[in-house]
C-alpha cells in the first residue's frame, strides 16, 4: 500500500470517528434512536472500508500477477544462458 492510500484510509477512519463521535454528542434523540442511527453509520462504514480494501488487493493481486511474469521470464533467460554456457564449456573441455 502506498503512502497516500495509507494517508487517505488514516484520514477517512480518523473522519469516520470524528462523525460518530459528533453524532452522539449532539443528537438530540432518545439513546435506543442513537444506537440505531451510529449503528448504520459503522456498518456503512464498514461496507465502504472492506470494498475499499477488496480493490485495493485485487490491484495488488493485478501487480504481483504481472511482475511475476516478468520474474519467471528473467529466470527462464538466465537459466537459458547458463545453460549455453556450460554446454560451451563442456564442449571446449
Amino acid at each position: 500500500m502506498s503512502s497516500s492510500d495509507s494517508k487517505f484510509l488514516l484520514g477517512f477512519l480518523a473522519g469516520a470517528a470524528i462523525g460518530a463521535l459528533a453524532g452522539i454528542l449532539f443528537a438530540p434523540d432518545k439513546g435506543s434512536e442513537t444506537r440505531k442511527v451510529l449503528n448504520e453509520k459503522a456498518k456503512k462504514i464498514k461496507d465502504d472500508l472492506q470494498q475499499d480494501m477488496n480493490e485495493k488487493i485485487d490491484e495488488l493481486k493485478d501487480y504481483l500477477d504481472e511482475n511475476v511474469e516478468e520474474v519467471k521470464t528473467k529466470a527462464s533467460r538466465t537459466a537459458q544462458k547458463a545453460y549455453d554456457k556450460v554446454k560451451a564449456k563442456k564442449a571446449e573441455a
